[in-house]
């Protein structure tokens, strides 16, 4: 009989046999992310094959992802110190919506080895100006598309008269 370390340890080779693809993209910083769908149906079948469930709760100090065997008495506790979302022009239960997300996915990423290229390694140090296009596209209401503007250096930020038809347009397209 397994024990539930060698069950997780079979769970990872499988899942890294899998071919997974990254279905989330940063169009400001241009780097693909795994989001959830890319990788909790291939972890659900494998754990149901190898014997294990998994149970994620969140407190107030930390998020957890408890790891059971089917059968027997295992267990495995993946811990990660709780944060909070700053999101612009969002309400409070939609900023606990990505806090809840992202825990899931870092969670299931450490209980899995789920590895990536580290997008801050990759936008760190780099001057580059910002792409006021896709800071203003990204906007979905007025609000945002103000704060999507102010994010662009003064220096930095286009004539206005460049691209006031644009700004118009997404005016016209969040207000609807």
């Amino acid at each position: 009989m397994m024990t539930i370390y060698k069950k997780l340890q079979e769970a990872r080779i499988r899942l890294q046999a899998t071919p997974l693809t990254k279905s989330g993209y940063n169009a400001f910083a241009k780097y693909a992310y795994f989001e959830l769908p890319d990788f909790i149906p291939q972890i659900n079948a494998i754990f149901n094959d190898v014997g294990l469930t998994a149970i994620i709760s969140f407190g107030v100090m930390l998020a957890e992802l408890n790891i059971f065997e089917h059968e027997g008495d295992g267990k495995i506790t993946i811990t990660s110190p709780m944060a909070t979302a700053q999101l612009k022009g969002c309400h409070e239960i939609q900023s606990l919506g990505a806090v809840i997300t992202y825990q899931r996915r870092y969670l299931w990423q450490l209980a899995l080895e789920i590895v990536e290229h580290d997008a801050l390694d990759a936008t760190t140090g780099q001057e580059k100006q910002p792409d006021y296009k896709a800071l203003l596209e990204t906007a979905k209401n007025v609000s945002q598309l103000g704060s999507a503007w102010q994010m662009i250096p003064k220096p930095m930020q286009p004539n206005f008269v460049e691209i006031k038809d644009e700004m118009k347009a997404k005016l016209t397209e969040v207000a609807a």
